[in-house]
């Protein structure tokens, strides 16, 4: 069991079974919603108990993204046209991000200049992601 907060904590994350990885994402969408990069360890839905004062909005046809009403924390990215609604949870809702190191890089390509990831990653760029997976049209350049 894995146990996190949102910074006020108001909202507090379980999680039985949460990934030993990070996926670390580029895209325009992502970088406006969490500030910089974003990163997320992946849970399944059946796996993840969340209480508290929680607020989503469905970012894309395919997604939502949420955040505790209070503080204003980001809480997850979930695709909610896949069976099962798996989280994309945000790694600073846990100590120590549950243990977790990251492993992939997605719009690797559209990393801003000022600042990269180092070591060993898979890096995918943008056309690699978008010939293979979900992404909202007008996300680059």
């Amino acid at each position: 069991m894995t146990e996190g907060q949102c910074l006020c904590g108001a909202v507090q994350v379980r999680v039985t079974a949460l990934s030993e990885t990070l996926s670390a994402c580029h895209c325009d969408m992502c970088r406006r919603w969490s500030g910089s990069v974003m990163i997320g360890v992946d849970a399944e839905a059946d796996d993840v108990t969340v209480t508290g004062p929680v607020k989503v909005f469905a970012s894309s046809p395919f997604a939502e993204r949420a955040w505790c009403d209070t503080c204003g924390s980001a809480l997850w990215f979930r695709q909610t046209d896949v069976d099962g609604k798996p989280y994309e949870l945000m790694p600073g809702l846990f100590p120590d991000v549950g243990g977790a190191t990251l492993t992939r890089e997605v719009y690797a390509d559209r990393c801003p200049a000022g600042y990269a990831f180092a070591g060993d990653l898979e890096r995918v760029s943008q056309a690699e992601y978008e010939a293979h997976g979900l992404h909202v049209k007008g996300n680059g350049p």
